[in-house]
């Protein structure tokens, strides 16, 4: 989930075609709004709506803000292929994987308390970090042969992915199992998932690589013994009451379960289609850090602002602009794909590399049913993109910005 990457109708049979089935964006009436031109803008709008017409992807909610105005909310399409319900912006989605930047900010406001230090192993509060091994060939699953750890894991490589952990995702014969054991198995609470993953080989020495894992998890755990709460109950009372996202959580009230966007995908005869299993949207008890938060576009637009406002959101400071910084500078070297990886964000740290648009210091993330989202400090700029599709691809994310960053046509 890391890098953001057709004919196209004629142009008054979109507008009509949009008008009538998928709805349109909001579009401002000015050519050019906050430095964004309408017109250019179009073209994404367009994108969206042949993807929708195309049957690729159900709908879709596209929401950008650039200094300190709205210059796009659009409801595309519809949130359930099936029986086709049209998307509305107050959609619930399963933002997925875009749960661990809010777990990283949550982290690190108990950072800023002084609980403890970023170079601090993580065996001086979870005793049961001691002794890892690491797997001699992932190939040969959770049975093969091991060595003993070099180190420590340290709290700075639970923030960075650099701890050896895995996320079950990378397709080894070590990963399936590890997905099956942590994800799949019954887990009672974040306790119990975290006390399964670390009975398994790390993928490589804490501090030699970057691996998108589970390390978030930990963080979550982490969360609860600092704090003395629960992580949902953290994550509420310091950061989703301040900044009024009131649609966020680990459950869906059942009073707004007709707002959820169930997930869809492609089906072997081509088409798209309801996902025919769909994660529990209720009595969800294992707090995760990795995935299992739901939101919304206007919900996470007040997560993004506050991070694009060094810390600051809602008239509440939830960091100080000195700890946003921390995040958002590349903390890996050259180990995450030629960019940068901060403390819990996506860093553009080299433009040209990337091979696409951007700013040098943007950051980012996604979430594994094709949610997206870039905050830019230099362009003053903040991008989300929600729609429910799986399995995950970077080709809306790249799409995504390729045309938010062509619609700017007024230097920040």
């Amino acid at each position: 989930m890391k890098n953001y990457r057709h004919t196209l109708f004629p142009f008054l049979f979109l507008f009509i075609f949009a008008a009538a089935s998928y709805g349109q964006a909001s579009h401002i009436s000015n050519d050019i709004t906050a430095g964004v031109s309408e017109l250019r803008l179009d073209r994404y709008t367009d994108f969206l709506n042949t993807e929708i017409s195309e049957a690729r992807i159900p709908g879709a909610i596209s929401y950008i803000y650039r200094n300190g105005q709205i210059v796009q909310k659009a409801a595309l399409g519809y949130s359930s292929w099936q029986g086709k319900k049209p998307m509305r912006q107050d959609n619930i989605f399963h933002i997925m994987s875009m749960t661990k930047p809010i777990i990283a900010v949550a982290f690190l406001m108990l950072y800023e308390e002084g609980h403890f230090f970023l170079t601090d192993p993580v065996s001086k509060y979870l005793p049961q970090f001691k002794d890892f091994k690491v797997s001699l060939d992932v190939n040969k699953g959770i049975d093969g042969a091991t060595e003993p750890a070099k180190s420590e894991i340290t709290i700075h490589q639970l923030l960075t992915h650099t701890a050896g952990f895995t996320h079950g995702i990378g397709g080894t014969t070590l990963d399936n199992e590890i997905a099956q054991a942590i994800y799949f198995e019954p887990q009672t609470s974040i306790e119990s998932r975290v006390n399964t993953l670390i009975g398994l080989p790390l993928i490589g020495h804490p501090g030699e690589q970057w691996h998108y894992s589970a390390s978030p998890d930990v963080l979550s755990l982490l969360i609860e013994h600092f704090s003395g709460m629960t992580t949902a109950e953290f994550l509420q009372i310091r950061i989703f009451d301040p900044l009024e996202m009131k649609d966020t959580g680990y459950n869906i009230p059942t009073n707004d379960q007709d707002r959820w966007v169930p997930v869809h995908n492609i089906n072997k005869e081509g088409k798209l289609v309801n996902s025919e299993q769909q994660l529990p949207i209720e009595g969800n008890m294992v707090y995760g850090g990795t995935h299992g938060l739901f939101s919304t576009v206007d919900d996470y637009m007040k997560f993004c602002q506050m991070m694009l406002n060094g810390g600051k959101g809602n008239g509440k400071r939830l960091l100080s602009p000195k700890t946003v910084e921390l995040m958002t500078m590349n903390q890996v070297g050259d180990l995450y794909n030629g960019q940068g990886f901060g403390l819990g964000f996506g860093i553009t740290t080299d433009v040209a590399k990337s091979k696409a648009l951007g700013s040098k210091g943007a950051f980012y993330w996604s979430g594994a049913y094709s949610t997206y989202f870039f905050i830019d400090p230099k362009e003053d700029l903040i991008a989300i993109l929600m729609t429910q599709v799986q399995p995950y691809s970077n080709y809306y994310g790249t799409k995504f910005g390729q045309f938010v960053y062509q619609a700017l046509v007024d230097k920040n």
